[in-house]
């Protein structure tokens, strides 16, 4: 790996390990405020305090995983689901038109707004229905896209030979085109991951999903708003962490897979 693509990935990697081992590094600061809200930077809190009065270092340290695990279940969900669908668009074109029937009727509707309305209507579905809603909503349009991707290997002379064979279907979406597909799903999980990011952050900012806790980036944003002029730091490194956090799924996956075609 060249030391500009070590150059792009460190800040990845160090988001990535905070947000493994935060809970671990980091006191247990929810609850334990200061008595001082908003305090400036200091040497016994080196970004301040918050609107609780709890050291927003330890609270960022902390923040990140439910956002990250909860961003990560529905990547992997409908990076998953999309690849295994388009693979069967390709080798069975019959059901291209009902994919992208699907894929029109889903993009009508933006997909926070139609996860707004759901869950403020269904206030007890919690995380999981932000997960299955976010999973039903971004599937199809990358059935859409991977099926796209997946159509000239569908068509190709070592496919064909294998459907001749006698191969079940599962055998040649799972066996024949997918691994086929490696690059485009990779670079499709990075993109759902920084979508599923903003997804996770706007239903948590606007409080649709309980017991995510006070440590969470986005919480952190929303409670910390009012005192942005007295210590700014209590809303920008939240801000940024999740900025961070979004595109560096993104980075990881891409820097393996320059243009040039070369690995790393």
């Amino acid at each position: 790996m060249t030391r500009q693509r070590w150059a792009l990935v460190t800040p990845a990697v160090a988001v990535l390990i905070v947000v493994a081992v935060g809970r671990l590094i980091a006191p247990d600061v929810e609850g334990r405020g200061s008595g001082v809200p908003f305090a400036p930077p200091s040497a016994a809190h080196w970004l301040g305090t918050d609107a609780r009065s709890e050291d927003v270092l330890a609270k960022l340290a902390a923040g990140g995983w439910t956002l990250a695990w909860i961003a990560a279940v529905i990547a992997v969900g409908v990076t998953a689901l999309a690849a295994t669908l388009g693979g069967l668009v390709a080798l069975r074109p019959r059901y291209a038109a009902t994919v992208g029937w699907i894929t029109d009727a889903t993009m009508l509707v933006p997909p926070v707004l139609f996860i707004l309305l759901v869950l403020v209507s269904w206030p007890q579905g919690g995380i999981w229905a932000l997960i299955v809603l976010a999973v039903v909503i971004g599937t199809p349009y990358t059935t859409r896209v991977l099926a796209g991707a997946a159509s000239s290997v569908a068509a190709s002379g070592y496919v064909q030979v294998a459907e001749a064979a006698g191969e079940r279907l599962p055998y040649l979406v799972f066996g024949q085109v997918l691994p086929n597909l490696r690059d485009t799903i990779a670079t499709q999980f990075g993109l759902r991951y920084v979508e599923a990011i903003y997804v996770v952050s706007t239903a948590a900012f606007l409080q649709l999903i309980p017991a995510v806790g006070g440590a969470n980036w986005a919480v952190m944003v929303r409670e910390n708003a009012s005192g942005v002029l007295l210590n700014p730091a209590a809303v920008v490194a939240p801000a940024v962490a999740i900025a961070v956090l979004a595109v560096s799924v993104n980075i990881a996956v891409l820097v393996r897979n320059p243009q040039s075609g070369e690995r790393s």
